[in-house]
């Protein structure tokens, strides 16, 4: 659902992303998203406006205490921020 945003495609997760100063500010200024959509809003603005994008990789261990806070209206908070990426970049 994520790769026709961020062409050429990177990782939607398990990553951390670099950019340099001066990019990393205007994709902020140019972001409007807030919550768990913000990350990828700043990859596609990133992509908007001809920035590269370092990435590196991390791995997650699987929890062992606690629960996830991720409920359904983040994930339906994200689906609709993607849609909005999407018909409006």
């Amino acid at each position: 659902m994520v790769s026709p945003l961020t062409q050429p495609p990177i990782s939607s997760r398990f990553a951390l992303r670099l950019y340099k100063k001066a990019s990393l500010e205007k994709c902020i200024a140019a972001n409007e998203a807030k919550g768990y959509i913000f990350q990828m809003e700043m990859i596609v603005r990133a992509r908007q406006f001809g920035f590269t994008i370092g990435e590196v990789p991390i791995t997650f261990v699987d929890r062992l205490y606690g629960e996830s806070k991720l409920g359904g209206d983040e994930i339906v908070s994200f689906a609709s921020g993607l849609l909005r990426l999407f018909f409006t970049t």
